[in-house]
């Protein structure tokens, strides 16, 4: 078990000041639907003789916090307040910074990754209750000299496409390179923000108080590829879906899992909807750089009607996957744009609402470069998550090598030895 002590904490803001004629930016409207959560990375980076011998715990902390400060001046809104669910105050009230003491082994803590004490690398709890701040920063020092840095961003204000890319950039500053590449933030402008009030959906729908366990499940080269000939064989219908990403094999796999789940708990017809969380960002026309800062995403719903008592087993779900996401297009994005989609989203919290309905929920990070991360003293050795307050949601990561798939599957503690049974 690993013992994390706080050293101290404070509070870092911009090594500039915010000009005033960038003191307001507007939420879109992607922002103003975004759940109050924060979305949480830890980056574990082992000790090495040649980095860490000749600089000490207070210089790494020294140069971490002034990077940091030198990166809001380009990243300013992370320094600032949100108002009324409709803007930034781009005030320069800081970010928070805690430095700790980890009386463990680093190698320990990644071996055999105990889940409910990941969240003690980080500054703040990801659910996001007692939110003070829309950036957290935790650096954890190891007895052995090994350095975990935990980060959380609000989702209020970013996915985590921008959260890596506002990594990367602060460990670039860090290291002292000049060039970093720049952030836009006028989503607002693409997606204007909307009078969210008379729809029946708010912020905070899918968060749950009830208890949430998290097991990560680690598929390799070689069962990806077991996966994926399995995913791609055609079913008793005959649909079949050629060359499947190895997103969409281990989608297939969980889905099916998940339903049979929770097909044993129900004898009762259910309607199973699969969310893929889909970056808006290369379907835009013209497609939006990925340094489009802010959340730009939406959830894709492939649906599978099936019985409880039905002998066949599962159907064949990777054609409805693939379908649902490819629904995702120029038309979708202008409903979106026009406000139309809003009335969609609340017709599907209605429907979901009902309870005869099973969701299983994707978010794919597994192309976020989130191993190129390097402060100065190297790639991490490993990058994770931690528990999020959301049934039934699977994080897909990639594995240190790059040709696995870490998933995080987070469900209900009831739930959670039968799925991995």
């Amino acid at each position: 078990m690993a013992n994390v002590e706080i050293l101290t904490k404070e509070m870092i803001r911009p090594s500039s000041p915010t000009p005033e004629h960038l003191r307001n930016l507007k939420l879109s409207l992607l922002d103003q639907v975004a759940p109050p959560v924060y979305v949480p990375l830890i980056f574990f980076y082992p000790f090495d003789e040649l980095c860490f011998d000749t600089i000490s715990h207070a210089h790494i902390s020294q140069l971490l916090k002034q990077s940091l400060s030198d990166t809001l001046t380009t990243f300013y809104p992370l320094a600032g307040q949100i108002q009324e669910n409709s803007f930034i105050d781009c005030n320069d009230s800081g970010v928070e910074f805690v430095e700790a003491q980890v009386h463990a082994r680093l190698s320990d803590v990644i071996r055999e990754p105990n889940m409910a004490e990941l969240n003690k690398f980080l500054a703040v709890n990801p659910t996001g209750v007692g939110i003070a701040t829309l950036l957290a920063v935790q650096i954890n020092f190891f007895d052995c000299g090994g350095i975990a840095i935990g980060v959380c961003l609000s989702h209020k204000i970013a996915d985590g496409t921008s959260l890596v890319a506002f990594i990367n950039a602060w460990a670039a500053t860090c290291r002292g390179e000049v060039k970093i590449r720049q952030p836009y933030f006028d989503l607002a402008h693409l997606f204007p923000p909307r009078d969210l009030s008379g729809f029946s959906f708010t912020p905070n729908d899918g968060i749950t108080k009830e208890k949430i366990m998290t097991k990560r499940f680690i598929f390799d080269k070689e069962k990806l590829d077991m996966l994926k000939k399995v995913a791609a064989a055609a079913s008793g219908d005959g649909s079949q879906v050629k060359n499947p990403t190895r997103v969409e094999a281990v989608s297939d796999f969980i889905w099916k899992k998940f339903m049979e789940v929770a097909k044993n708990k129900m004898d009762v017809k259910k309607m199973y909807v699969a969310v893929h969380a889909v970056n808006l960002r290369p379907r835009t026309s013209p497609p939006l750089s990925e340094q489009a800062f802010g959340n730009c995403w939406r959830p894709s719903f492939a649906f599978i009607s099936t019985s409880g008592d039905e002998k066949n087993g599962c159907p064949n779900v990777l054609p409805v996957l693939r379908s649902s996401i490819s629904k995702i297009n120029s038309d979708y994005i202008k409903q979106v744009q026009n406000g139309e989609y809003l009335n969609h989203l609340s017709k599907s919290k209605d429907m979901f609402m009902k309870g005869d309905i099973e969701l299983c929920n994707f978010s794919s990070w597994s192309r976020f470069p989130v191993y190129e991360v390097d402060y100065g003293w190297g790639r991490p050795c490993w990058v994770c998550t931690t528990t999020l307050p959301f049934k039934n949601v699977v994080i897909l990561m990639s594995t240190p090598c790059g040709d696995g798939i870490e998933a995080w599957v987070n469900m209900l503690e009831e739930d959670i030895s039968a799925f991995r049974s």
